[in-house]
């Protein structure tokens, strides 16, 4: 893919379910950097509180994709794209999650990731597995969709850095040492 973006100012934390990316947004918001939420958890937020319950919203994986796909393109639409922002993932996730589904690329999801640039990919390092109400994979889902976010990102011309497994705090020390 090549994709045809304008230069952002936009950093992408990322990497697979439970490896700390909201803590690492959580504390950055806290030290006054702009971020972004992860839409995922949100979409499914949104749908509980009209009444459905996860597995209702889950079951039904091209939908729920969709959805949170095109939160995501709403959000990165939004920026500024001079202003340093700090993505809890970005539109490139949906490709592992696509991938990881077995499902086809929506021609919408192509389009966004032709048109999206970052400054930078963050891929965090894996944590011990955590479930939790949002979460429907396991440990082994869980390392499998990881791989696939690395293989996703590495597939596009954005410089990657892995951050390793240390205190959260660190953690954010190091992503801003490296931003």
């Amino acid at each position: 893919m090549k994709p045809n973006h304008s230069k952002t100012n936009w950093y992408v934390i990322t990497g697979g379910p439970s490896t700390g990316k909201t803590t690492v947004i959580n504390i950055l918001h806290e030290r006054g950097y702009k971020t972004t939420i992860e839409h995922a958890r949100h979409y499914i937020d949104t749908m509980r509180s009209e009444g459905k319950t996860v597995e209702e919203i889950r079951q039904h994986n091209r939908k729920f994709q969709l959805g949170v796909l095109e939160m995501q393109i709403d959000q990165e639409a939004s920026l500024n794209h001079e202003e340093i922002v700090y993505l809890d993932r970005a539109i490139p996730d949906a490709m592992a999650y696509y991938q990881f589904l077995g499902l086809e690329y929506d021609t919408q999801l192509i389009e966004a990731v032709n048109k999206v640039s970052y400054k930078k990919i963050f891929i965090l390092d894996r944590l011990p597995f955590r479930k939790d109400y949002a979460r429907t994979e396991d440990e082994t889902g869980q390392q499998k969709i990881h791989q696939l976010i690395i293989n996703v990102y590495k597939s596009l011309p954005f410089p990657i850095v892995f951050v390793p497994v240390v205190n959260p705090e660190e953690r954010v020390k190091f992503i801003l040492k490296n931003s």
